[in-house]
């Protein structure tokens, strides 16, 4: 082989720096945050935790095309308890705390929903007298 001494280092080299970020970010990774859940609220949510962890944002688009394309507002029922599909409507109203519920794991993700472009805060929707 041509320029082994120089070909196998410039190899090696080559996959620690292609693979830095990988092993350098799974060395440092932080636990992810636990969200602060409703003081003295229900412990069962629309769905289960696990299913809520993972499936939340496809939940909510699911609603929102249900509610606002399709006209379909329908109430979800979990065990005897009605939810009107909704972010301020089903999930607010347990979860009021968007600084330590949504923002906590959002962070830490490092994902920006665009729910508060259109929504309010359960504390801006109380000082501005209503909901959106």
């Amino acid at each position: 082989m041509y320029n082994k001494g120089t070909i196998i280092p410039g190899l090696i080299i080559f996959v620690l720096f292609v693979t830095f970020p990988i092993w350098f970010n799974g060395l440092s990774a932080a636990p992810a945050p636990k969200p602060e859940m409703p003081p003295g609220g229900e412990k069962k949510c629309v769905e289960s935790a696990e299913y809520m962890r993972a499936n939340h944002m496809q939940m909510l688009n699911d609603w929102r095309d249900n509610v606002l394309r399709d006209d379909n507002r329908t109430v979800v029922e979990v065990e005897g308890k009605k939810y009107r599909k909704g972010l301020q409507q089903a999930c607010m109203q347990c979860h009021t705390n968007k600084e330590k519920f949504c923002d906590n794991c959002h962070t830490y993700a490092a994902v920006n929903p665009y729910c508060w472009d259109c929504h309010l805060t359960p504390k801006e929707a109380a000082s501005k007298g209503g909901t959106r």
